[in-house]
Formats: C-alpha cells, sequence, structure tokens
C-alpha cells in the first residue's frame, strides 16, 4: 500500500482551527479565505489544496498564508490544449472550489471530478450553486494535472504515469481535513465524476491509497468495465485515448514522447516549455501496474466496498458524429455505415447486426445506437453485476430525447437525443450549455439532484416523494414525465453484444 507520505502530502486527519469562521471568512488548515454568500449558498474559489506542483512529481502540501485569502475567483485550469476550450500553460493549478448551502453543519460532502479524456477541463466549469442549496450538501470540484504533465510515464520516473491521480488523492485528504470548516462532514464523502472523471473514481476505487478518502461513489457515462472505442471507420483501437494502459505501454509512450521532442532522458523533458509538451499528439490516461494503481480498474477483483450509483446515457455516442458534423465533415452515410459495422464486428456478423440496427431515420443515429449498445452498455451491465452482490447498487439511465445540445459547438443535422455530457446540465451550471431547460426538464433536474444528494446523504438515492428507485435494478430510467425502471439490458441488446467478439 502506497503511504500518504509517499504521495507528499499532509497526512493530519483533524481539522486545523485558528479562529471562528463566518459565512464569508472560513479557516482552512493553511490559512483564512474569503468567499461570496449569496441568498441560499456560499461560494469559495480558487483554495490551494497543495502547493504549485514541480512537473512530474508527488503533490506537496500548500504554503500557509495568515491573512484571508481571495477565494472568489477560480483558480488556474491545468495545462491543457486549446483544441476543445480557450486553453491553458498552467501548471500551478492545484486548486478546488467549494460550494455550500447558506448554513449547515456535518453536511454530506460531494467531491466532483470532471471529465475530458483526462486531456481537459476544469472544476469551475461546473457550477454547483443549485446542486448546494437544493441538496443541502457541499459540493468540492477539483482541478488536477492533465495529459502530458499529469499522466506521462518514463522509467526514469519512479511511480510515474498517475500524478493527476495523486492530486485527486491530495485533494481528497483536503477534503478530510477541512470539510467540517465549510460545513462538511468529513465523514461522509462521496466521489463523483463523468467520463473520465468517472474513470478517475474507477481509479480510487482500487488504488489502496485512496481508501478511507470516501464513502459512496457516483459513476456518470463510463463504467470502469469499459475497453473498446470504435476507429473512425469502426475498426477498434488498440489502445483507445483516455483509458488505463499498462505500465509498460504508458512507458513506451513516455519514451515516444521524449524522443519526439529531441530528449533521451526526463532531465531534458523538464526544460521543454508547457507550449513544447502541449504541442504532442499523444492522449495519455492513468497507469496500471504501479504502487498508486496496482490492477486495471477494468478487470479489478476487489474494489472499495462503499455504496456506487451509476450510469450512463441513452444515446452516449450520438456525440461524436455530432460533433465530427459540427467541426465541418460530412454526414454520415448509409454506405459508410455498412462499413463501419463490418469493420467493428467482422463481415461474418455484419448483416446481423445491420438488421437489428437498420437506418430508420439517418445513418449517425444507427451508428450512434450501434456504439452506445456494444461500447457503453454492455460494460455497464457487467459492471452492475459484478458489484451488485457485494455493495448497494443503484444504476440509470438518463434518456431524455430532447436534452438541449452543446452551446459551444454547431448543433448536426440529426436528434443528438440524450448524447454523452448531456446529464451534466441537469446537475450543475455548466460552462458549455446556456440553452434554458424546459419546465420538465428542469423539475427532472431537480429530481436528480434529490436522488444523487439523498445517496451522498445515506446510500440510498429514495425519499421525499420521488418515484421509488430499486436498489440492484438495472436500471432507473430519467427522462422529464418519465421516471421508473427499465430493462435496461433487453433495450440495448445486451445477449446479442455479449455473444459477439
Amino acid at each position: 500500500m502506497l503511504a500518504a507520505a509517499c504521495l507528499g502530502v499532509a497526512t493530519a486527519t483533524v481539522p486545523v482551527v485558528a479562529a471562528p469562521s463566518s459565512a464569508e471568512v472560513v479557516f482552512t488548515d493553511s490559512g483564512p479565505v474569503r468567499g461570496v454568500v449569496g441568498v441560499d449558498h456560499r461560494v469559495f474559489q480558487g483554495v490551494p489544496y497543495a502547493a504549485p506542483p514541480t512537473r512530474w512529481a508527488a503533490p506537496r502540501p500548500a504554503a500557509p498564508w495568515r491573512e484571508p485569502r481571495d477565494a472568489t475567483r477560480p483558480g488556474n485550469a491545468c495545462a491543457q490544449s486549446a483544441a476543445f476550450g480557450p486553453g491553458s500553460e498552467h501548471e500551478d493549478c492545484l486548486y478546488l472550489n467549494v460550494t455550500t448551502p447558506r448554513s449547515g453543519r456535518k453536511l454530506p460532502v460531494v467531491v466532483w471530478l470532471h471529465g475530458g479524456a483526462f486531456q481537459f477541463g476544469s472544476g469551475a466549469e461546473y457550477g454547483a450553486e443549485r446542486m448546494a442549496a437544493l441538496g443541502d450538501v457541499v459540493v468540492v470540484t477539483v482541478d488536477y494535472r492533465l495529459g502530458v504533465f499529469g499522466f506521462l510515464a518514463h522509467p526514469q520516473l519512479a511511480g510515474s504515469g498517475n500524478y493527476g491521480l495523486a492530486d485527486q488523492q491530495a485533494a481528497l485528504r483536503w477534503v478530510r481535513r477541512n470539510a467540517a470548516a465549510f460545513g462538511g462532514d468529513p465523514g461522509n464523502v462521496t466521489i463523483a465524476g463523468e467520463s473520465s472523471g468517472s474513470r478517475s473514481v474507477c481509479g480510487h476505487l482500487v488504488s489502496p491509497a485512496s481508501r478511507g478518502l470516501f464513502h459512496r461513489a457516483i459513476l456518470q457515462s463510463e463504467p470502469c468495465t469499459m475497453t473498446d472505442w470504435p476507429a473512425a471507420d469502426g475498426t477498434a483501437e488498440e489502445e483507445p485515448p483516455g483509458f488505463p494502459r499498462s505500465r509498460q505501454v504508458a512507458e513506451r509512450q513516455g519514451e515516444a514522447v521524449a524522443r519526439a521532442l529531441g530528449c533521451a532522458d526526463v532531465a531534458c523533458l523538464r526544460t521543454k516549455t508547457p507550449a513544447e509538451l502541449l504541442a504532442t499528439t499523444e492522449w495519455f490516461a492513468p497507469t496500471y501496474g504501479t504502487a498508486l494503481l496496482p490492477v486495471d480498474p477494468a478487470v479489478a477483483g476487489e474494489v472499495a466496498r462503499v455504496p456506487v450509483l451509476h450510469g450512463i446515457t441513452r444515446d452516449e455516442y450520438r456525440i461524436a458524429d455530432g460533433l465530427n458534423e459540427a467541426f465541418g465533415l460530412p454526414p454520415l452515410t448509409a454506405e459508410e455505415y455498412a462499413v463501419r459495422v463490418a469493420n467493428f464486428v467482422g463481415p461474418d456478423r455484419a448483416a446481423e447486426v445491420l438488421a437489428a440496427y437498420p437506418v430508420t431515420a439517418s445513418p449517425s443515429e444507427a451508428w450512434s445506437a450501434v456504439v452506445t449498445d456494444a461500447v457503453f452498455a454492455e460494460p455497464m451491465v457487467d459492471f452492475h453485476r459484478r458489484l451488485n452482490d457485494r455493495v448497494s447498487t443503484y444504476a440509470y439511465e438518463f434518456a431524455d430525447p430532447a436534452a438541449p445540445w452543446m452551446s459551444n459547438v454547431g448543433k448536426p443535422g440529426f436528434p443528438t437525443g440524450a448524447y454523452h455530457t448531456s446529464e451534466l446540465q441537469y446537475l450543475f451550471r455548466t460552462a458549455n450549455f446556456d440553452e434554458p431547460l424546459t419546465a420538465g426538464q428542469r423539475a427532472l433536474g431537480d429530481e436528480m439532484i434529490g436522488y444523487w444528494t439523498r445517496f451522498a446523504r445515506t446510500g440510498d438515492p429514495n425519499g421525499h416523494g420521488a418515484p421509488h428507485w430499486p436498489k440492484g435494478v438495472l436500471a432507473h430510467q430519467l427522462a422529464p414525465g418519465d421516471v421508473e425502471p427499465i430493462d435496461f439490458a433487453e433495450r440495448h441488446r445486451y445477449d446479442m453484444w455479449k455473444s459477439l467478439p
């Protein structure tokens, strides 16, 4: 087991109280922070949970301060390419944001790990005012090192490949020490995430160094057992981007990056500017076979025995062809769809899949259904069955067919349905969504926040008159005016996909 001291983070478990906190000023164990007080919530942004990191080294404790620190603005987003957003070259980025109800004590704490394929995103993109006030919980959103800065592995770097996960563990330790000062209960912490944030949760479920740092887990849109991703022509990616990889594979990738940058060793890599490192076309992800992540979460036999709430959206993969069209690629044709299917399942089974998923509306919708069922839904069933006889498990499917599309990219020419990431705007005030929800969608969002935060409070999402969510059932459908259990395995043709290679 990797000891906390090896991670280079503080190990105190008792909050340090330097002086009484007020609504606006809260005393953390490093020093006071001054936030913003609203009608029904408080927000503290840009709070350092660790020192500015040394490149490719474990996180270290933040230096203390005495005067109230301005916590009214987010900290730096971690260094990332501008391909999917504003971009950043900041390596000083180990900050978190705390959103609380206007008052309260011993409240559940939800720690949100953002998605972005481990390459981009930030905690500040997720405004949690509504979740905190409506659910009566403390919400902590975390920035952690990304891409080459967070997940580079190299034979010359002992324990490398997981600096981003180590950052998340440092943030969880900060929560354990400081939650009470913000009205939270350090003995009732839920880790939650979407997409690669969900994969981060998978890592913590199996990491010995994460034991005891959380008490419940929420995984959105990427089950731990998900291992495949199709290339543009439908063939399976040998090493899908954003998926955990073995230490051997990750170290070979790191050596290739060094060679591409003209470096023979890590010392040379340390001299490169953030812009030079961000220019690499490699995608990075957590590394298993290491002290921090001993096993691949996809096949781990043992996981932390905590209650789990997990699920996917009904039309996950529609985001892929949707973004392709938004960025100027021509719409998928019926002929191209048939080629993709043959490449994906092999020519011997292609006719069977094409018959099960005919082009009734658009080729993109048909292809999306194929990949959603094979790549997301089948692993979700397997993950659920693995957990269900060990821990309290609640499964959902977000199924709003009219979820608003992202505001920062053009809308494709086919209905995008309940695409990957579409549920986020029902839980948070998010950076990439500004189309107002309808009254029915807002009611669904309130219902989802209720389920999520009751689960954080007790490990059971039920209560307050919401439609009953049976434990262990696959799965609870979440759609405006239609919240009820469904036969998820039948809807997504699980038996057929289990028989396919």
